[in-house]
């Protein structure tokens, strides 16, 4: 959604848009209906030019990316530094801060402009975008050259298709991540707090594999007189880290936000949703460290390197600071990792963050082709594996599920897992005005306090189906 050590996040409007910035899960913006109207999707077949290896034939020198200033885009000229050496054609990765990322983009689609040839943009992006035209159609270049088969389907899905189902594709999955937990190992398998643990709750300490064994750990940990809580979770309302961090919950009892069909009455409110917020908020009450009402990715992190959360919730790609002896000092070596626990379904599921990289439609031919090219190449097994040894979080399958990546980092592991049971918010046009009814809600109900789960829940079924029908999508 996206990413790190970001330190504002904020609500933009921008061109009568909302506009945002975020971490995993990264700014997305919601384009009203009845002022944005649908652009014609760009449907262009890739131009028949030379491929990467004779740039002077294109007469392309340069390819430039817009992305959001953090450790990925760095991790992405690493590999465009290669590809320069190999091809001759320059890459260069433009880096704009989180809180401006999503503005920037849009102001220069808005007037079809083709100042970069492509764009790492948020998961939520790719309905606006492509509605509007912005975005090339990929499903034929994807198909073509096997990239389409080479990457994990969650993210192909997320990241890559719109309309949901439709097979049709406008980015080529780059950077994923979703929401995991890091948890303090010492006191894991600390022999003194293993036995007082089973001897209260009957069963060993462990990483919890469900979330009422997660429940357990929490309340077990948390001594207020200590300085020490069970969990550091997502609590912050100005962008989506409440939605997200709530989702946590949602998919894993067994709910969605919506059915097959668009429809979120008796979806985003039913009995699972209830129960899952009910979870959300007594997880919060009970067991949150201090001063965390308002918490995203840095809070968290804050919280399990100050000493005082056990179990910590956060994108992935936002860990390695807390295995890192200069930002992490005391327990960079006392980290573990773990995905989601398994809901009262049974069911495993997490908020999925990251991002795909997208073709700008108004570029000319050439220079569509020579994206297309890079991307060819950065897809390739090879430069996947660099891209995953420098620090980006590859999706391709090949690489995903060798040993070598599994056990390059603490983490690596639990990513993997994660990542096979991603599912995501809405992102279609409308998606900023459905994410400011969640927000608002779900936050004065679970750090406000205010009235009862199903009372939320309902709220915002009712506000997300008039929204849903203003634009057309249920009758």
């Amino acid at each position: 959604m996206n990413k790190k050590l970001i330190v504002v996040l904020s609500l933009i409007l921008a061109l009568g848009l909302l506009a945002a910035c975020g971490g995993a899960a990264t700014p997305a913006p919601a384009a009203p209906a009845a002022e944005e109207p649908a652009a014609a999707e760009p449907t262009e077949a890739p131009a028949e030019e030379p491929a990467a290896e004779e740039p002077a034939a294109s007469g392309v020198t340069e390819l430039k990316i817009l992305w959001a200033q953090w450790d990925p885009a760095d991790y992405l000229q690493q590999v465009g530094n290669l590809y320069e050496e190999e091809t001759g054609i320059k890459v260069t990765v433009v880096q704009e801060p989180w809180g401006s990322f999503y503005d920037l983009f849009a102001t220069e689609m808005a007037s079809q402009g083709d100042t970069w040839d492509m764009v790492v943009g948020d998961s939520q992006w790719i309905g606006q975008m492509t509605t509007q035209g912005h975005y090339l159609n990929m499903t034929d270049f994807l198909t073509e050259t096997g990239l389409k088969d080479t990457v994990v389907p969650a993210t192909l899905t997320y990241y890559g298709e719109y309309p949901f189902g439709s097979g049709q594709y406008w980015a080529y999955p780059t950077e994923g991540d979703a929401d995991g937990f890091v948890y303090r190992k010492d006191l894991f398998e600390d022999p003194d707090e293993m036995a007082a643990f089973e001897a209260e709750y009957g069963y060993p300490l462990d990483v919890p594999q469900t979330y009422d064994q997660f429940m357990d750990i929490a309340k077990f940990f948390t001594r207020p007189d200590d300085g020490l809580y069970g969990v550091a979770i997502y609590t912050q309302k100005d962008y989506d880290a409440m939605t997200m961090g709530y989702e946590n919950t949602l998919f894993p009892f067994g709910a969605d936000w919506k059915d097959a069909d668009n429809n979120v009455q008796g979806v985003i409110n039913s009995p699972e949703a209830v129960a899952a917020a009910e979870y959300y908020r007594e997880l919060y009450d009970c067991c949150q460290a201090p001063g965390l009402s308002n918490a995203f990715f840095v809070e968290v992190n804050d919280a399990i390197v100050g000493g005082q959360a056990v179990m910590g919730m956060n994108y992935f790609a936002f860990f390695p600071a807390l295995v890192n002896p200069g930002t992490n000092p005391d327990y960079w070596d006392k980290m573990g990792f773990f995905q989601n626990p398994a809901g009262p379904s049974g069911e495993r599921g997490a908020a999925l963050g990251g991002q795909g990289t997208s073709i700008v439609s108004y570029i000319s031919p050439e220079r569509q082709q020579a994206a297309m090219d890079f991307l060819k190449w950065f897809g390739s097994d090879d430069i996947q594996k660099k891209w995953a040894e420098f620090g980006g979080y590859t999706t391709n399958q090949a690489v995903f599920s060798s040993e070598e990546f599994l056990n390059a980092t603490p983490y690596n592991q639990a990513f993997a897992d994660t990542m096979q049971n991603v599912k995501d918010f809405w992102n279609i046009p409308e998606f900023g005005q459905l994410l400011e009814v969640s927000q608002r809600y779900l936050s004065a109900y679970i750090v406000g306090g205010e009235g009862t789960a199903q009372e939320t829940m309902d709220a915002i079924a009712a506000e997300h189906e008039q929204i849903l029908k203003d634009a057309g999508y249920i009758q």
